[in-house]
C-alpha cells in the first residue's frame, strides 16, 4: 500500500484552508503549489469539472495535465448558478483563510463573490483574483491564453532568431508566471493579515506579471532607452554567452567578467584572445561576437561536445550540453531535489507528479495526495458545514 500523505503539521502551510475556484493552469498552478505544503485546498468545479480535465495527455481515461496541476486538492462540485451553490460557498467561508479565483473580472461581482461583499461578511479572508490583465485597465475583459500573453508582453518579439520569425516560448511561462506571482501575493496578504487581523485583494494579472519577470528587457527598455531585438541562442548584451557547435552537438557556455574570459581563453588553446582589442571589455566582445564565435567553434568542433563541457567545468566557467526535458527530469540533480515524486491515484496506480521547487527544512518531501475526481470530497466537504453557517 502506497504510503499516507506526510501530517499537515509537518508542513509550514497547515491549518490554511483554501476556497479554489481556478481552473485551467495558472490558478491551479499557484493552489497546487500551496496543497504540496500542507494547506486544504477545496477546488470548487462546474458540474463538468475543470476544463482541464478534458485535455491531454489521457491514461486509462484520466487527464494526466489535470493530475499535474491538481495533486493535492480536494473536489466539490457547484452549480454557482443556484442560490443554494452560493449559499453553500458563503458557508464555506466561514472557516477558511484564502479565497482564489480567475474567472473574467466582473464574473465573481455578478454571483454576489466580489470581494467588496465578501470583505464586509469575512474581513479576514484574504481574496485572490487570477486574470489576463488584471481587474483594471483597457484590457481588463480581453481574453487570455498564454500565446496572448507572451505574444503582447514582448517575450515573444525578444525570443528566437534575429532573422527568423517571434518565437513562443515552449512551456506556457505566462501561466506559469501568473501561478508563481498569486502564490506569492497569497502569502505576503497572510502574512499581513497576521498582523493587522484583516485580508485584502490581491490581483495578479498574467501580463503583468510575464512583463515583470523580464528584468533585463525591462532595464535595456524603460531606463536605456533602447530597442532590444533578438539574439536567438546569444546573450544581448555579453559574450561568450550562448550555445555553440561542438562534436555531435551543442554546448552552453557562460562568460561574465574579465577574469572567467581568460580562463576561457586558456582552455581554448587561444589565449592571445585575452590582449586582442576586439575583445578587451565584455561589451566589446558582445559586438565582436561573430569572430570570437568562429575561434570558440574552430576549437570544439573536433572535440566531442562532452569532453567541451567537461573541460570548461573543471576550469570553473558555467557550462553544459543541452539536455532534453527527459534528461532533466531524470537528471541525478533532479532526483537528489526531489523535485517530483510519486502520488497513488486510484485508477492510475503509481503517478509521478511534479512538486513545487522550495525546500524548508524539517519538511519532508513526497507522501503527497493525487488530484481527486470529480466532486469526490463534495459530501465530506458538506459535512463540514454547520446548520446555522446555511441560514
Amino acid at each position: 500500500m502506497p504510503a499516507d500523505p506526510s501530517p499537515v503539521s509537518d508542513k509550514p502551510l497547515s491549518g490554511v484552508r483554501v476556497l479554489d475556484f481556478t481552473r485551467v493552469l495558472a490558478g491551479p498552478y499557484c493552489t497546487a503549489m500551496m496543497a504540496d505544503l500542507g494547506a486544504e485546498v477545496i477546488k470548487v468545479e462546474a458540474q463538468h469539472g475543470d476544463d482541464y480535465r478534458h485535455i491531454g495527455p489521457f491514461k486509462d481515461g484520466e487527464s494526466l495535465l489535470f493530475q499535474a496541476v491538481n495533486r493535492g486538492k480536494r473536489s466539490i462540485a457547484l452549480d454557482l448558478k443556484s442560490p443554494d451553490a452560493i449559499a453553500t460557498v458563503k458557508a464555506l467561508l466561514v472557516d477558511c483563510d484564502v479565497i482564489i479565483e480567475n474567472f473574467r473580472p466582473g464574473v465573481m461581482d455578478k454571483l454576489g463573490l466580489g470581494f467588496d461583499a465578501l470583505h464586509a461578511e469575512f474581513p479576514k479572508l484574504v481574496y485572490v483574483s487570477v486574470s489576463g490583465f488584471g481587474q483594471t485597465g483597457p484590457n481588463t475583459r480581453q481574453p487570455a491564453y498564454d500565446i496572448i500573453v507572451q505574444a503582447m508582453s514582448g517575450l515573444m518579439d525578444a525570443t528566437g532568431a534575429p532573422d527568423g520569425a517571434p518565437t513562443m516560448v515552449g512551456e506556457a511561462i505566462g501561466d506559469v508566471a501568473g501561478g508563481v506571482f498569486a502564490a506569492w501575493g497569497t502569502m505576503v496578504a497572510l502574512f499581513e493579515r497576521s498582523r493587522t487581523g484583516l485580508g485584502r485583494h490581491v490581483d495578479v494579472a498574467l501580463f503583468d506579471s510575464l512583463v515583470s519577470m523580464m528584468p533585463i528587457l525591462a532595464c535595456r527598455t524603460l531606463m536605456a532607452d533602447e530597442s532590444p531585438v533578438r539574439t536567438g541562442n546569444r546573450h544581448p548584451l555579453s559574450a561568450p554567452f550562448g550555445t555553440y557547435a561542438a562534436q555531435g552537438g551543442h554546448f552552453a557556455v557562460a562568460v561574465l567578467n574579465d577574469r572567467l574570459f581568460a580562463t576561457f581563453c586558456t582552455v581554448i588553446d587561444a589565449p592571445a584572445l585575452v590582449q586582442d582589442p576586439r575583445f578587451a571589455t565584455d561589451a566589446l566582445r558582445r559586438v565582436n561576437e561573430p569572430a570570437l564565435a568562429e575561434v570558440i567553434e574552430g576549437w570544439a568542433e573536433t572535440k566531442p561536445v562532452d569532453a567541451v563541457v567537461a573541460a570548461l567545468l573543471d576550469a570553473g566557467i558555467p557550462a553544459s550540453t543541452i539536455q532534453s526535458v527527459a534528461q532533466a527530469w531524470t537528471s541525478p540533480q533532479a532526483s537528489a531535489r526531489v523535485l517530483a515524486s510519486d502520488v497513488y491515484h486510484p485508477v492510475l496506480g503509481a503517478l509521478t507528479t511534479p512538486e513545487q521547487p522550495v525546500h524548508f527544512s524539517g519538511v519532508p518531501r513526497g507522501n503527497r495526495a493525487p488530484a481527486p475526481a470529480l466532486n469526490a470530497d463534495g459530501p465530506d466537504i458538506l459535512g463540514t458545514i454547520s446548520k446555522d453557517a446555511l441560514k
